[in-house]
Order: structure tokens, then C-alpha cells, then sequence
């Protein structure tokens, strides 16, 4: 899909990965529409990129759709789905503190699994209304994050883990149940990355999280993740796929 001229919406979008993906979509000639918490920067974020803002907690699920159709209504029609949206708490199965509570897990689910199932089928509704383009047919793209922890969780991240691989594992079968409509979906798994949650971590740390990665020993930079989105929509043959963003990190049981 060429990106020039569609419309997107980006959750998260009003920083680090998801900002990244916004500014790269617009430079790229999209109209964008950033959907991010109250409170965030995302209004400052969309008036430098001529883009518009939606305040939502996408844990709100009839909030999140009511603003996600304010804003297809902006936008007149919706093509690319970007969310960031996500995070994750730190508590072992059982330990010294006790059982893992059953709150916090089914939190963590609603923030990263169910927000973006939420998302995702509310943008595939949207997006079957487009004219299919004249090459093969193709409404929309939907783009969701995933994360290193589905595939490679470390100790305290059952939650965050299990919520992450159920994100990579809707992708294939969201796929098929779209591909009649010309939708593709895809997740991108990344590892560690520079954004506001990782800011503070000491550089001695820094290089200890990153000592398994083949190449480069470093944390991932915001932009590496939209690029990498921006290749899955131009090209139609990606779909229904987890692409581990990771420099080849494989981690032991830490």
C-alpha cells in the first residue's frame, strides 16, 4: 500500500515508537490521527505534525471506539492502524510476597491483549468500507506491537508475557479472518527500545540487557520500529506474521 495520500490512526502516538511511527507516516505524506492517553503529548505532538489528537484510555473499550469513529469521521476513511498502546507490570507466579493477584494479570491483559483486539476489529470495520485499490484488492493494513517478552519472558513478566504472545498470536488468524476483505495484519515484536520507560535505566545496565544480542549491542531507537512499520505496508506479501524487531536478542532465565 502506498502510503501518500491514506489516512491512519496511531494508539500511542504520542510517544516513543508510536510517535516515531505518526511522524514518519505524515513525512510520508498520510493524514494522522494520534490517539493517546489524557494527560500525554499528544496534542502537542499532532499540532507539529498537522496531524489531529484524541485523548482515550484504550482500557475504555466503548470509549475507544465512540473516539475512533470521531476520528475516521475526520480523517473520511481509514487504511493504516498503528498501537503502541501497552505496558506491563513485575511479579513472579509465587514468591517470598505471595501469590501473583488475579487483578493485575487480568490488567495486564485488558491494557496490551484485549485493547488492541478491541482496536484492531474496530479498524477492520472501518477499513472494509474503502474502495479496494486497483492492484490487489487491498482496504487497510492493521500494524499491533507485540514484544521479545512472548517469546523470550523473564522472570516476573507472566503477565506482560503472556499478554505480548497473545498479541503475536491473534496476527495469523486475524489475517485469515480478513483476508476476504483485503485487509492485511501484522505484529511487531521488539525488543528493549529507547522510550520514556527505559530513559532512566543506568547505562552499565543498558549494556548488560543487550550483551545477547548478535548485532547491535544497544537498545533499539523509536524510528527502527516505523521504519519497520512503514515496510509492512508497502509491501502486500507481509501479513499475518510476528516480526521479531530484536538485533537477534535471545535471552537465558534472568
Amino acid at each position: 500500500m502506498d502510503v501518500k495520500g491514506k489516512k491512519a490512526v496511531v494508539f500511542g502516538g504520542a510517544s516513543g515508537m508510536g510517535r516515531a511511527s505518526a511522524e514518519l507516516l505524515a513525512a510520508r505524506g498520510a493524514t494522522v490521527a494520534i490517539l493517546d492517553r489524557p494527560g500525554s503529548a499528544g496534542a502537542e505532538v499532532a499540532a507539529e505534525l498537522g496531524a489531529s489528537f484524541y485523548a482515550v484510555d484504550v482500557t475504555d473499550f466503548t470509549g475507544t471506539e465512540t473516539l475512533l469513529a470521531e476520528a475516521v469521521d475526520a480523517l473520511g476513511e481509514l487504511h493504516i492502524s498503528v498501537t503502541t498502546a501497552g505496558g506491563g507490570s513485575v511479579k513472579r507466579t509465587l514468591s517470598k510476597s505471595g501469590l501473583h493477584d488475579l487483578d493485575t494479570f487480568r490488567a495486564i491483559l485488558d491494557l496490551n491483549t484485549v485493547s488492541t483486539f478491541n482496536i484492531s476489529r474496530l479498524a477492520a470495520s472501518h477499513m472494509s468500507r474503502n474502495e479496494p485499490d486497483d492492484t490487489d484488492g487491498e482496504r487497510g493494513v492493521i500494524i499491533n506491537t507485540s514484544s521479545i517478552a512472548a517469546f523470550e519472558g523473564q522472570i516476573g513478566q507472566v503477565a506482560y508475557s503472556a499478554a505480548k504472545a497473545a498479541i503475536a498470536g491473534m496476527s495469523l488468524t486475524m489475517a485469515r479472518d480478513l483476508g476476504s476483505l483485503g485487509i492485511r495484519v501484522v505484529a511487531i515484536a521488539p525488543s528493549l527500545f529507547e522510550t520514556g520507560a527505559t530513559a532512566k535505566i543506568p547505562e552499565e545496565t543498558r549494556a548488560a540487557l543487550v550483551r545477547d544480542a548478535a548485532f547491535p549491542h544497544r537498545l533499539g531507537r523509536p524510528d527502527e520500529y516505523a521504519k519497520l512499520a512503514l515496510a509492512v505496508i508497502d509491501n502486500p506479501m507481509l501479513n499475518g506474521q510476528c516480526l521479531r524487531l530484536d538485533a537477534g536478542q535471545r535471552f537465558g532465565p534472568r
